[in-house]
């Protein structure tokens, strides 16, 4: 029986399925690295490492990956680096970040497109995921099928609250390093700062910005309560996090292989979807106890700004007629 390394893979050959499950347990051929940027506790670190378990199970120990939360390895743009590079193996993040790399990838992120998750799924799941995955293959990196989900995002604020448009004017907000979300809050009028998240409970709490928006769930896990007395409910926009492999690596891999870490990373997306949901079901009332104050806002004023200030159109033109014509055919007109 051939043994499963990467010497045998370079030469050609393969090794069938019923080999990985049905031999002896030995010392991983494959000793791969998972980053992420979420705390320990957050739903997609713990589902990551139960995916990281369950290959290592099927694999017999072929295939074994270590999972590294909380940006232990650095920052995003850091990470990303080492994953091009194939000092990481696999990295979930944002797309609106991935944009730096792969413009098509922050689409999701379009202020005030998605209206709820039956609309995000579809979409993320079907024609619109597809053409980003194809993007993202484009720059040397593989995404798996399925999205993991980070939440529609609130607007949080130390200083007031933020009730429509007018609020935002001049607003020091955190925001990710990324060009969608600096347009955005710039076309509404508010004064955004890109810091990485590792940074950014103490920006808050240094008024180095006076704001930040997230999901509810991030600002319970990271404490952003603690340095924040108002949360804005704008949802204005869904995010979520591509789990990215590094093309070389996982294509040194037997095809059976494969399709087991893709399949494990898969099913752990679903369930942390699960989770999330779960989350938001408690996590206001949680929020609540500990200070913070929940503001209803005015959605379709803030979409409105977004059109009169040009925001569409502009977006419409960087991502493209086809991209453009994909998202809407999701989610309705928005230009």
């Amino acid at each position: 029986m051939p043994r499963l390394n990467r010497r045998t893979l370079l030469t050609g050959a393969a090794l069938p399925l019923f080999a990985i499950n049905t031999r002896p347990a030995r010392a991983a051929d494959f000793n791969l690295k998972l980053a992420n940027n979420s705390p320990v506790t957050h739903p997609q670190s713990v589902r990551q490492q139960e995916a990281a378990d369950r290959i290592k199970a099927a694999t017999n120990g072929a295939v074994e990956i270590q999972v590294f939360p909380n940006n232990q390895l650095g920052s995003d743009t850091d990470m990303l680096s080492q994953l091009r590079s194939g000092a990481i193996d696999f990295f979930t993040l944002s797309g609106l970040i991935l944009a730096t790399l792969v413009p098509a990838a922050s689409i999701n992120g379009v202020g005030f497109a998605f209206k709820d998750y039956d609309t995000v799924w579809t979409a993320m799941d079907g024609k619109l995921g597809a053409y980003v995955r194809s993007e993202i293959d484009k720059r040397g990196l593989i995404a798996m099928d399925r999205m993991w989900d980070n939440g529609f995002r609130q607007i949080t604020s130390s200083t007031h609250p933020i009730r429509t448009p007018a609020d935002l004017k001049g607003f020091k907000i955190r925001v990710p390093v990324s060009p969608l979300w600096t347009s955005m809050f710039t076309a509404l009028g508010a004064s955004p700062i890109s810091i990485n998240f590792a940074e950014v409970y103490s920006a808050l709490q240094t008024k180095i910005a006076e704001g930040q928006e997230n999901p509810l769930s991030l600002i319970q896990i990271a404490k952003l309560y603690e340095v924040q007395k108002y949360v804005s409910m704008t949802s204005h926009m869904w995010d979520g996090f591509w789990m990215l492999a590094n093309k070389r690596g996982f294509s040194a891999m037997p095809a059976d292989a494969q399709a087991i870490v893709a399949r494990e990373l898969n099913k752990s997306a679903v369930d942390e979807r699960a989770d999330i949901a779960k989350l938001n079901g408690s996590v206001a009332d949680d929020l609540k106890s500990k200070g913070l104050e929940f503001v209803e806002v005015d959605k379709p004023a803030f979409r409105e700004a977004l059109k009169s200030a040009g925001f569409y159109a502009e977006w419409k033109k960087k991502y493209g007629d086809e991209a453009w014509a994909i998202l809407e055919s999701e989610v309705g007109s928005l230009s």
